[in-house]
């Protein structure tokens, strides 16, 4: 499966962000609990220092909520792919789908599947994908529960994470319009860094999509097909 290969970076971001919930004055229960449950590596590491500096709940969820809002354009995306399944099923899929399993989805499956076999082929991919991922998220994230009085956050292990995701990222970049996207949501995210609850994710989804909605009907793009 395509996840082997990105697993070495979610383990090494798991296992960090196991230590840092330790290491910002959670109680072993709680850090093994928001690892099991909560299953969201970016609102997670958001989470942690305001849980840290005592924030009012409010603020903690309105920041989790704003960073994880990108999955709201994934499951648009993946809608199509998913709505002949029960209820109980796209539940559970839309749980277990992290980035880097969507992405490596809609890379292998550019269009849903068109008959039976096909959509059990990309049922199956997708599961399998996901199941990797939730392995080696929640077990290396207990791992560094557990590991964390002798692991150091200093260590920066967690920057292997993002260093899977930008593997992943260069490898989606095959057309122009996703080579301009990339380069308005990176500008777009840097100048609204500022703003609070990581808002800076959100204003640069909103502002990628608005701008490539609008640029994907030009001549320029148009030739190329993307």
């Amino acid at each position: 499966m395509d996840s082997f290969g990105v697993a070495p970076g979610i383990a090494a971001w798991g296992l960090m962000t196991g230590v840092a919930m330790v290491n910002s004055g959670m109680s072993t229960i709680e850090a093994l609990l928001m690892s099991l449950i909560v299953y969201a590596g970016s609102s997670q590491l958001a989470a942690i220092p305001l849980l840290s500096a005592g924030a009012p709940m409010w603020v903690i969820l309105a920041t989790g909520f704003c960073v994880n809002l990108r999955f709201v354009v994934f499951s648009a995306h993946m809608r199509p792919y998913m709505m002949h399944l029960p209820l109980g099923q796209r539940l559970l899929t839309g749980y277990l789908t992290t980035d880097l399993s969507y992405v490596l989805f809609s890379n292998r499956f550019p269009k849903p599947g068109n008959d039976p076999a096909q959509r059990l082929a990309q049922q199956a991919y997708l599961a399998g994908n996901c199941g990797v991922n939730w392995v080696t998220w929640v077990g290396c994230s207990v791992l560094g529960v557990g590991l964390s009085s002798f692991i150091p956050t200093r260590w920066g292990l967690g920057f292997a994470g993002i260093l899977a995701l930008l593997g992943i990222l260069c490898s989606l970049a095959s057309s122009r319009l996703r080579l301009v996207s990339i380069g308005i949501s990176g500008a777009a995210a840097v100048l609204a860094f500022a703003l609070p609850f990581k808002l800076n994710i959100l204003m640069a989804i909103m502002v990628t999509v608005f701008i490539c909605l609008l640029l994907e009907n030009t001549v320029w793009f148009r030739k190329e097909g993307a």
